[in-house]
């Protein structure tokens, strides 16, 4: 199935893009998460990021379908 999805702050710089469109077999955002770790360095485990799925965040083990937007969201510092 084909999913898209979105990179925001050190995300995006670790994997040169904003945003990609992916060919997968995952069935979950865990699964996606793993198969994009072995494609991109990201330095983040999941445990410290959030995830979305098509606007509104979720738990790791959704279940997905195609043409979902996955957003996985690093931890920000502000002031």
């Amino acid at each position: 199935m084909q999913i898209k999805i979105q990179y925001y702050a050190l995300m995006r710089e670790q994997a040169g893009r904003s945003a990609e469109t992916l060919e997968t077999t995952a069935a979950t955002p865990a699964q996606v998460y793993v198969e994009l770790a072995r494609r991109h360095p990201f330095t983040l485990p999941a445990e410290q990021l959030k995830v979305a799925v098509n606007g509104e965040f979720c738990d790791w083990t959704r279940p997905l379908s195609p043409g979902d937007a996955i957003v996985f969201i690093p931890p920000v510092a502000g002031g």
